[in-house]
Formats: C-alpha cells, sequence, structure tokens
C-alpha cells in the first residue's frame, strides 16, 4: 500500500496537475503548431518527389536518382539526428541566410525532412496501384503525360493513401516531441522542467493526455475510413 501511495503521489497528484496543466498546455500548442506546418509541407513536398519518381525516361534518370536518395537517407535516419544536424549544424555554420531561424523554425525543418521520405513512399505506393489501363485511356484521349497524372492518377491515388497518410501524420504528431531536444520550449520540455522544480512527475502524465487526447480520435477516424474502404471493395468484387 505504501509503494501505491508513493506511485499515485508522484504520477497522479491533483494539485501538480493543476500545477503543471498551464505551462504543459502553453507547450502542447508548440506542438501543435509545429505539426500542423510540418504536415502541410510534407503533403506537397511528398507528392511531388513521388511523382518525380515516376518521370518516365532517359531524360528523367537523374531526377529520379536524386529522388531515390532523398527518401533512402531520411528513411534511414532516425530523426533525433536529423533534428541536431538541422537544429545544430545550421546554426553552427554562421551563415545568414540558413543560421538565423528559430528553434521551432528548426523543428519543423526536420519533422518535414524526415516525413516527407515516408510518405513520398505512400504515394508512391498509392500511384503505382492505379491501373496502368488508365493512364492508356488518359494518353488515348489526347492528355500529355502531366495532365493523365494531374486528372486521371493522382485523384486516384490520393484517395487510396488517406489512411495510411493519416497513420504517418499521428506518428508526426508524436515525433514533435522529439525535436524537443534542440531546445524548443514544448510539450516535453515544460513537463520535464517541471518534474524537475516540484520533484514528482504528474506533468509526465499530463503531457500524455494532450497527445492521447489528440491521437486517438485520429486513429479511429483512420480505421473508420480503412473499414469503409474495405466494405466498399468487398461491395464491388460481387
Amino acid at each position: 500500500m505504501h509503494a501505491l501511495r508513493d506511485v499515485l503521489d508522484k504520477f497522479f497528484n491533483p494539485h501538480s496537475f493543476r500545477l503543471a496543466e498551464p505551462d504543459v498546455w502553453a507547450g502542447f500548442q508548440v506542438n501543435l503548431k509545429m505539426m500542423v506546418i510540418a504536415e502541410a509541407l510534407v503533403l506537397v513536398l511528398a507528392l511531388g518527389i513521388a511523382v518525380v519518381r515516376g518521370l518516365p525516361g532517359r531524360a528523367a534518370a537523374p531526377f529520379r536518382a536524386l529522388a531515390v536518395g532523398y527518401t533512402d537517407f531520411f528513411r534511414g535516419t532516425p530523426i533525433i539526428i536529423v533534428a541536431f544536424m538541422i537544429g545544430f549544424g545550421l546554426p553552427g555554420l554562421q551563415l545568414s541566410f540558413l543560421s538565423g531561424f528559430s528553434p521551432v523554425t528548426y523543428g519543423i525543418a526536420a519533422l518535414t525532412l524526415v516525413y516527407t521520405a515516408y510518405v513520398t513512399e505512400v504515394y508512391r505506393a498509392g500511384i503505382e496501384s492505379v491501373h496502368p489501363s488508365q493512364r492508356a485511356a488518359a494518353r488515348s484521349l489526347g492528355l500529355s503525360y502531366a495532365q493523365a497524372m494531374r486528372y486521371v492518377v493522382v485523384p486516384q491515388a490520393v484517395r487510396r493513401v488517406v489512411p495510411p497518410l493519416l497513420n504517418d501524420f499521428v506518428g508526426l504528431q508524436k515525433d514533435t516531441a522529439i525535436v524537443g531536444v534542440i531546445g524548443i520550449a514544448e510539450v516535453a520540455q515544460q513537463a520535464q522542467g517541471f518534474s524537475t522544480t516540484y520533484g514528482d512527475f504528474t506533468s509526465y502524465i499530463v503531457a500524455s493526455m494532450f497527445f492521447i487526447f489528440l491521437t486517438i480520435p485520429l486513429a479511429r477516424f483512420t480505421d473508420h475510413l480503412i473499414a469503409r474502404r474495405e466494405r466498399r471493395e468487398r461491395a464491388t468484387a460481387f
């Protein structure tokens, strides 16, 4: 019983919960800002790189190679190392056009670089899932390759990859806490500061709850989209 009381006092102290909530919430708003901006950038950049990876012809080979190299590098590098490279490396260069930004900007850049690589592969899978006959039909109607991609292939591909995209963004919103290592006053840093000051860990529970309240609805919405797609596919199979 004594051990249980210690756990409750250190992790679920109501007084500490009330004290920690304002600062932790302020930090979580920074996480939300990074998440929204990074997600918007990732959606656009990843689609562009996925399209480049599928460009036909020998002339496009160097661009395809660059796209492959980018995705391989950033998918294989832990996000914390990318955060160190961006958050400490760029300021260390002391170049006016790279070194004068805020830690939040560097954090957004690190998240965008890493998750663009992952989402590129999601988009690419969606594009490749569109049957080649769709492209052939579009070309037979007189559409150029770019027009066929824009009006026929990409819209179908995007609809098919919405659930995995949402799963990636669940991961992104949690990884906003990792980039706090470069000095961003986000939710994990605020929770750690409170814990150090007051000697208990309730602030970590508060921070966890903010993430959970954001993650669970998004995860359930993703499950709903997946189930709806499966029902639609089963219905069209008969």
